[in-house]
């Protein structure tokens, strides 16, 4: 009996193009790569995703590659809320501060010899790897160099098919009455989510709080999902009193494979969320 495709996969597999698209744009940044993805749709198992990818970065052009390789950040300096280079970069996360300003010098050196950043696939790797790399690589010729960052993107991008093939993404709230400093309990909460960032939210699962305030059992996202959004009918747990706000809504972009856990603290004319743990 054949399994059936992991949770990411079946989902990659029966998105629409325009959601699929999206969320593969995140893997690779390459528009060719991502046709070339959705067109071998649908995937029996992810060894099928991942023969799609070796065969579109072999298929790249010079102009299809330095688009891939311009939608990733220089080692060590991922975008402020790039949770995916941050964490593949996490090996120069505890390097030393004498490393980090020659990665910075050493990564310029690079951009000016060859025009793009460099790339490396920096899962598993420490910052004094990551910079003999660098280092040994600045003496390439510009074509060998174009093939290994050819081979790395390749390498980058079955890392990230990986996670979103199996991923689940889980969310959960807490809801804290500050004003009489205890759980607010009976908050009928709704979850819902959207697969692309101006698209249709669609929704996934109601709960209601319990007598710790909270919703811990709300059901994993489905594969893609861009965005969550928590909608709280506060103004229950306000009865009889009236409500100034009667319902709180908050929306949030969420990553594959990530547990997000969204607190809301209430008070009579005020409320707050964040990102918990």
């Amino acid at each position: 009996m054949t399994s059936p495709p992991a949770p990411g996969l079946a989902w990659l597999n029966g998105a629409d193009e325009r959601a699929a698209r999206e969320v593969l744009r995140r893997v690779c940044a390459s528009r060719a790569w991502g046709e070339a993805l959705l067109a071998g749709r649908p995937y029996p198992a992810r060894g099928d995703l991942f023969a799609a990818n070796d065969r579109a970065v072999a298929g790249l052009t010079a102009v299809d590659l330095a688009e891939a390789l311009a939608g990733h950040p220089p080692i060590g300096r991922p975008a402020p809320g790039d949770a995916v280079s941050a964490r593949e970069q996490r090996g120069m996360a505890d390097a030393p501060d004498e490393l980090r300003a020659e990665m910075v010098e050493l990564n310029l050196a690079y951009q000016e010899r060859f025009g793009h950043v460099f790339l490396i696939c920096a899962t598993g790797l420490d910052g004094e790897r990551m910079r003999a790399a660098l280092r040994a690589r600045l003496h390439n010729p510009p074509d060998v160099e174009a093939e290994i960052a050819r081979a790395e993107l390749g390498k980058i991008n079955a890392i990230r098919l990986g996670r979103l093939a199996e991923a689940t993404t889980t969310v959960s709230t807490h809801v804290l009455d500050t004003a009489a400093g205890r759980p607010a309990a009976g908050v009928p909460v709704q979850l819902a989510v959207r697969a692309a960032a101006d698209g249709a939210w669609a929704p996934h699962a109601a709960a209601t709080t319990d007598a710790d305030g909270r919703c811990a059992g709300l059901p994993p996202l489905p594969g893609g999902a861009l965005q969550a959004r928590l909608t709280f009918a506060v103004a229950a747990h306000r009865e009889p009193d009236p409500a100034f706000f009667p319902e709180v809504t908050t929306a949030f972009a969420v990553e594959p494979g990530q547990h997000y856990h969204v607190p809301l603290l209430l008070s009579p004319f005020g409320y707050s969320v964040y990102r918990g743990s």
